[in-house]
């Protein structure tokens, strides 16, 4: 019985020193978190993009990846796996997926031939500007709550938190990749 007791009283004083540690506040951290609403934030987006996305036969990872071969021209299939984050086993089955969609092509590097260059064709550019308007719509419709000004100074504030990339979809990584 005393040993419940001790038990019961050492779990009781955790408890009481847990609630008095908890209702203090932490020195230097802003009232309001923005983790939980970027990510309600973006969750409505990701779903709403999919949806967009899947009548064109996309997926988002299919536009980030005609999206960077758009702004940077023919890179070679190492370097567009790099900038995606993805192993190579990915990498050559996204571009398997967009190849047999006639919206990239493949070809072996004449410099080295080991090296596959990688190169948005005209259909690419045409389906990444039907998909970029749909997604354009979608971002309207999301963030219809917020004027012009709010949603350039959303854009601005984003692109500094992450580093200040010019885009988020093409980092930086050298040119020899």
């Amino acid at each position: 019985m005393l040993d419940k007791l001790l038990v019961a009283h050492g779990w009781l004083a955790l408890v009481l020193d847990w609630l008095e540690m908890s209702s203090l506040p932490v020195i230097g951290q802003p009232r309001h978190r923005s983790a939980a609403l970027l990510d309600q934030l973006s969750r409505r987006m990701r779903l709403r993009s999919e949806s967009a996305l899947a009548p064109l036969g996309m997926r988002p990872r299919h536009l980030v990846a005609l999206t960077v071969l758009r702004d940077r021209g023919e890179i070679t299939q190492q370097s567009l796996a790099t900038i995606l984050e993805l192993d190579s086993t990915n990498v050559v089955g996204l571009l398997n997926d967009l190849e047999e969609e006639g919206l990239v092509i493949r070809r072996r590097s004449a410099e080295d031939r080991r090296r596959h260059i990688v190169e948005l064709t005209g259909d690419g550019r045409e389906r990444l500007a039907e998909a970029e308007f749909a997604l354009a719509a979608i971002e309207h419709e999301v963030l219809e709550r917020l004027t012009g000004e709010q949603r350039e100074q959303l854009f601005e504030l984003l692109q500094a938190a992450l580093g200040g990339a010019q885009s988020a979809c093409v980092p930086e990584i050298p040119e020899d990749g």
